[in-house]
């Protein structure tokens, strides 16, 4: 798959996820995608399947009030690309045991996107 095409639906992803469009974020998506959050070298949250992600973004969708991803830095390799993101966010709740609603999140981490026949099948969230 050609760096352009990969690019342009990581940018049209995060467009959509900053404007809280989960139908966008998942448009070019594979249904048998899978996507991983791992943090400090363990894997917290594992989905499998487009309908189990796109479950997980529209509840993820009520956790903020506002939110921006940015990408800082991409590295294509074959069909994979290596994106580094800053994140930050205001919630809109409270977290058990944590921050606060209003409070502003922000976080560093790297975003691996594997692409398969013109799909993205796998992310990975590394923090």
């Amino acid at each position: 798959m050609k760096e352009k095409r990969m690019k342009k639906i990581i940018d049209e992803y995060v467009k959509a996820f900053n404007k809280f469009d989960v139908e966008g974020m998942v448009k070019d998506l594979h249904e048998n995608m899978e996507f991983k959050n791992i943090t400090n070298g363990e894997v917290n949250v594992e989905l499998n399947g487009k309908i189990a992600f796109k479950n997980q973004l529209e509840q993820g969708n009520n956790l903020f009030k506002k939110r921006e991803m940015k990408i800082t830095d991409q590295k294509f390799e074959n069909n994979i690309v290596e994106n580094k993101v800053d994140f930050k966010g205001v919630l809109a709740m409270d977290i058990p045991d944590g921050p606060k609603a209003g409070e502003l999140i922000k976080i560093k981490n790297k975003s691996i996107f594997y692409f398969k026949n013109g799909k993205v099948i796998s992310i990975e969230d590394i923090n």
